[in-house]
């Protein structure tokens, strides 16, 4: 895979100035009391929020080190790690946040001693538990972390503190430094969270997922309206993780006024392999009564319990899905 894909590592400051102090204790707000734009914390605030390495375990104590510690220039930095959410898939779910905090701990460290930092610099972090919003695979775990540190670090060789900056030229790179170090970090970390084959299953993984975009080089199954413009449709799958798989639809949606890309959406997610192939050819029969009508086969099929799903599934099974068949012979009434 391409490493650069594997972890988003950023950075970004805050001023000193008194309208950036205000956003800057917004954000603070904003890491303690959320896990992203639109939810909010699972767990209780402050000290149960934060982990202190030397900046403060709670956002007041953060907000007032880093007033204390900031530069002429930087009131504080905040990085970000955000593994791949196709990764974090392959970690088992009682480990990921071990392996967040691992991954954070460690580069963030290994990045001060890179550096040459030797006294290293006070920092804090926060860990959040949000899902992914991504249209195509929307849901999926995406555990990570925001750390914060001061405008200012000490220099033992002056006695002082000195101001703490992020070079990025030809010379001196450090952003470039960081991603380098969270890239190893992290193929360190799957080795042992996942196995010596993780990198070969994300490559399948991905392989799938071109595999079962192909779908669209056949017939589409049908026309949808969005806006005004109509556009063709495939019924079809795309795999979600190693264990699941989703159904629905690939079309293709508008980047700009002149390029469009092809994506899926999902209409029912969770589902295994198996189970996922046989319901894309059920809504490939059905697309010609329209694109309602498959978005309330899979509002129906979301809603059955675990023993009607299986039921249902079982019935699949026992239909001949074959789509050269006569659409009058192909038609089933799911009741929906």
């Amino acid at each position: 895979m391409e490493r650069k894909q594997m972890c988003i590592a950023n950075v970004q400051y805050k001023k000193p100035s008194a309208n950036e102090t205000k956003r800057a204790k917004g954000l603070l707000g904003y890491l303690t009391y959320r896990e992203g734009r639109n939810e909010g914390a699972r767990q209780a605030a402050g000290r149960d929020r934060w982990e202190d390495h030397g900046l403060g375990g709670s956002v007041t104590e953060v907000a007032r080190n880093c007033e204390a510690l900031k530069s002429q220039h930087v009131l504080l930095f905040s990085l970000v790690y955000n593994v791949n959410p196709d990764l974090m898939a392959m970690v088992s779910p009682a480990q990921r946040e071990m392996f967040v905090r691992e991954l954070t701990i460690q580069t963030t460290e290994a990045f001060f001693e890179a550096r040459g930092i030797d006294t290293g610099v006070e920092w804090s972090y926060v860990m959040h538990h949000r899902m992914t919003d991504n249209p195509e695979s929307p849901g999926q775990h995406d555990p990570h972390s925001h750390v914060v540190l001061p405008g200012t670090a000490f220099d033992d060789d002056l006695g002082e503190r000195v101001p703490l900056y992020f070079t990025r030229n030809k010379n001196v790179n450090h952003i470039a430094m960081l991603h380098g170090l969270t890239e190893r970090q992290m193929e360190d970390q799957l080795e042992r969270y996942v196995g010596l084959d993780w990198e070969q299953c994300y490559d399948a993984l991905q392989a799938n997922r071109a595999q079962q975009m192909g779908v669209a080089n056949s017939e589409p199954h049908g026309t949808l309206t969005d806006g005004d413009t109509d556009w063709t449709f495939w019924c079809g799958i795309r795999q979600t993780d190693e264990r699941t798989s989703a159904a629905g639809y690939y079309r293709y949606f508008p980047l700009n006024e002149t390029d469009a890309e092809l994506q899926f959406r999902p209409l029912v997610l969770g589902l295994d392999h198996n189970e996922a192939d046989l319901l894309a050819k059920l809504m490939s029969i059905h697309a010609h009564l329209g694109f309602d009508h498959l978005k309330q086969v899979g509002s129906g099929i979301e809603r059955m319990t675990k023993t009607e799903r299986r039921e249902f599934f079982d019935e699949l099974r026992g239909i001949n899905l074959d789509i050269n068949l006569p659409s009058r012979n192909r038609d089933l009434d799911l009741g929906l």
